[in-house]
C-alpha cells in the first residue's frame, strides 16, 4: 500500500524515479535539515561526540582499510580477470586515452588540490605528525610532503576506483540497474529490488548529498576568504558564507533548467586549463630549477614512505606525544571518510566513461594518472610554499595564515608572487566555477541513483538535488557559526558519522566484486564442458547429462547476470554509456 501510494504520488509530482529510494531520501534529508536548523547546539554536540569516538576506536579501521582496497586492486589489475571489459566482451572505449584521463582529471581533483595544495604542507610543515621531528627542517619538510601525497594519492584515488570497478564491472557487464545496491547482486541477489536494496541505495544517496555539501562547505570558506583578502572591508563570516552557496547553487539550478550541458562541460575545460595556467605561473615564476628537480625526488621519497605511512597509526602516541593520539582524526581518517561519501558520486561518473575498457586498463588509469598529477601539483605548491616559508627557519607569513584559517592559505602564498591580486582573483572563479559545475553534474549523478538508468529524469528532479545540496551546505555552515565551532570542524564532525556506513558498504563491495569475478571462471567452465558434451555428440546423437543444461558460451552473459522478469519496467538499466 504504501509503495503503491508513494508510486501515485511519483506520477502527480510528473516524476520518473523510484518513488521509495526519492521520497524516503528526500524526507530524511528535509528531517535532518529542520532538526538542525531548531536544535543546532545539541545537534553539534552529538555528531562532535560521536565523531571523538569513531576516531577515537575506529579510525585504525579507516586507515587499514583503505590500504587493503589498494592492494586488492593491484591484484585484480594483476590477475588473469585484468583482460575483462567493463561491458560486452566485443565493447570498446567511447573516449581515447587524452580524452579519458582528462576526464580522470576534471572529475574528481580539481576542488580537492585548489584548497589543500598550500595548505596541507604547509600544515605539516610547522607541525610536524611525527615525533621528535623539527618544525619548518628539512625532515619536517620531506615529511610534509610524503603526507600531503598519502592523503590525496593513491590511497584517495582508490576510494574512487574500488566502487567505479565495481559499478562498471556489475552494470555494465551484467546489466544490472545503475544503483548501489546492484553491486551487491552476489550476496543478495533478488533481494536488492526489495526493502534491503532500497535501503542500501538510501544510504549512498543521503552519503553523497552530504559528501558534497562538505565539499561546497569548504570552497565556500575558501572563496570567502579569497573575497575578504581581495576586499578586506568584506568579512568572510557566516552569512557571507551562505550567500556565496546560495550564489553558487542558483548557478548550478540555473544550468540545469536551462539545459546547458554543452556549454558547462566547455565551462568545466575552461576552467580546468585555467587551473593547470595558475600552476604554470607559479612553476615559471617561482624557483624553476629547485622544482623540477623536485619532481623525481618526491616520486622517490613519496614510494620509500608509502609502505609505511599506508599502516601508521600513530599507536606509540599515548607514549612520545603530550596530547596522545588525535592526529590522523583530523587529516587522515577526516579525509577517508569525507572520500569515501564521494564514491557512488565517483563510482558512476568513472564507470560512464569507462565502459569498454578492460579491468586492468581501468584500475592502472584510474590510479596512476591522476596521482601522477597530484604528485606535481603539490610539488609546485607545496614545495615553492615551505620553500617561501623557510625551510629552516621558523616560519614565515604562509604558516601564520595557515594557522589563522586554512582557507587562507593560497591566496596569502599568492601575494609572494607578481600579479598577485589577478592571480588571487582568477583563483577565486576557478574555485568557484568548479564547485559549481560540480554541483550540476552531482545532482544529476544522485538523481541517476535514484532512477536507476544512465538517462537523467526530469529536470524538476535534479533541481531538487541541487537545492538540497546547497540547503544542507549551508545548514553545515550556519551549525559551525551557532554552536561557536570553527567551520571545518563542524564539517569534519558530520562528514566522519555520515562516512563510516558508507565505508562499510565499500569495504563489502571487495568480497562481492571477488564472488562476481569468480562466476566468470565458472561460467567459462562451465561453457567449455557444454562445448565438449556438443562435440561429443555429433553423428551419434546428443548424450543426455542430468541437471546439465546449455550454456551460453559469452562471459558477459554468465549465470550472474540478474534476470530479467525480477526487474520492474521502470527500473530496468539502459544501455547507454
Amino acid at each position: 500500500m504504501a509503495d503503491r501510494g508513494l508510486d501515485a504520488l511519483a506520477k502527480r509530482l510528473g516524476l520518473r524515479t523510484d518513488p521509495t529510494i526519492f521520497f524516503v531520501s528526500a524526507g530524511l534529508m528535509i528531517l535532518f535539515l529542520i532538526v538542525l536548523l531548531v536544535f543546532p547546539a545539541p545537534i553539534g554536540s552529538a555528531f562532535g561526540s560521536a565523531r571523538e569516538w569513531i576516531v577515537t576506536n575506529l579510525g585504525w579501521f579507516f586507515i587499514l582499510g583503505v590500504t587493503v582496497w589498494l592492494v586488492f586492486l593491484a591484484y585484480v589489475a594483476l590477475s588473469r580477470y585484468g583482460h575483462l571489459r567493463l561491458g560486452d566482451d566485443d565493447d570498446r572505449p567511447a573516449y581515447g586515452n587524452l580524452s579519458w584521463f582528462a576526464m580522470l582529471f576534471a572529475g574528481g581533483i580539481g576542488t580537492v588540490l585548489m584548497f589543500w595544495g598550500v595548505a596541507e604542507p604547509i600544515s605539516h610543515f610547522g607541525n610536524p605528525p611525527f615525533a621528535d621531528v623539527e618544525p619548518y627542517s628539512t625532515e619536517a619538510a620531506e615529511d610534509a610532503m610524503s603526507i600531503s601525497l598519502y592523503d590525496l594519492g593513491l590511497h584517495t584515488w582508490t576510494i574512487f576506483t574500488l566502487p567505479g570497478l565495481a559499478f562498471g564491472y556489475f552494470v555494465y557487464r551484467h546489466k544490472l540497474p545503475l544503483r548501489v545496491s546492484s553491486v551487491f547482486y552476489p550476496f543478495l541477489k533478488d533481494r536488492i529490488y526489495g526493502p534491503i536494496g532500497k535501503t542500501i541505495d538510501i544510504f549512498a544517496v543521503l552519503g553523497t548529498l552530504f559528501g558534497l555539501a562538505v565539499s561546497l562547505g569548504l570552497g565556500t570558506s575558501q572563496i570567502g576568504a579569497g573575497i575578504n583578502h581581495l576586499l578586506p572591508d568584506v568579512e568572510n563570516d557566516t552569512w557571507l558564507q551562505v550567500g556565496i552557496i546560495t550564489v553558487l547553487t542558483a548557478v548550478a539550478v540555473g544550468s540545469i533548467v536551462a539545459g546547458l550541458d554543452k556549454g558547462v562541460r566547455r565551462l568545466s575545460n575552461i576552467n580546468i586549463l585555467m587551473a593547470v595556467g595558475i600552476m604554470v605561473f607559479i612553476l615559471l615564476a617561482g624557483d624553476t630549477v629547485f622544482l623540477l628537480r623536485q619532481i623525481p625526488q618526491s616520486i622517490g621519497v613519496y614510494l620509500q614512505d608509502l609502505t609505511g605511512l599506508a599502516f601508521w597509526n600513530d599507536a606509540m602516541s599515548p607514549f612520545t606525544k603530550e596530547g596522545g593520539w588525535g592526529w590522523q582524526g583530523d587529516w587522515t581518517v577526516f579525509y577517508w571518510a569525507w572520500t569515501v561519501t564521494w564514491a557512488p558520486f565517483m563510482g558512476v561518473f568513472l564507470a560512464r566513461i569507462s565502459r569498454g575498457r578492460t579491468i586492468r586498463q581501468f584500475i592502472a588509469g584510474v590510479l596512476l594518472a591522476p596521482t601522477l598529477f597530484t604528485i606535481v601539483w603539490f610539488v609546485v605548491f607545496g614545495w615553492s610554499a615551505m620553500e617561501l616559508d623557510g625551510i629552516g627557519g621558523s616560519g614565515g607569513e604562509i604558516s601564520a595564515a595557515v594557522a589563522d584559517d586554512v582557507a587562507l592559505a593560497m591566496f596569502t602564498f599568492f601575494e609572494q608572487f607578481p600579479a598577485a591580486t589577478l592571480v588571487s582573483g582568477i583563483a577565486v572563479v576557478v574555485v568557484a566555477l568548479f564547485f559549481a559545475t560540480s554541483s550540476d553534474s552531482a545532482s544529476l549523478v544522485v538523481d541517476m541513483l535514484c532512477v536507476g538508468t544512465p538517462d537523467a529524469g526530469p529536470t524538476r528532479q535534479r533541481v531538487f538535488w541541487g537545492v538540497s545540496e546547497g540547503g544542507l551546505a549551508a545548514s553545515l555552515i550556519i551549525l559551525g557559526g551557532v554552536t561557536d565551532a570553527d567551520g571545518l570542524a563542524a564539517l569534519q564532525q558530520v562528514i566522519t558519522v555520515i562516512g563510516l556506513p558508507i565505508f562499510i558498504l565499500v569495504f563489502v563491495m571487495v568480497f562481492s566484486l571477488l564472488k562476481g569475478l569468480h562466476s566468470e571462471k565458472r561460467a567459462a567452465v562451465e561453457a567449455q564442458f557444454a562445448g565438449v558434451l556438443e562435440k561429443a555428440g555429433q553423428g551419434r546423437g546428443r548424450p543426455k547429462v542430468a541437471g546439465m543444461k546449455r550454456t551460453r558460451t559469452r562471459s558477459s552473459e554468465s549465470t550472474m547476470t540478474a534476470p530479467t522478469p525480477a526487474v520492474p519496467e521502470e527500473e530496468q538499466s539502459s544501455d547507454q554509456s
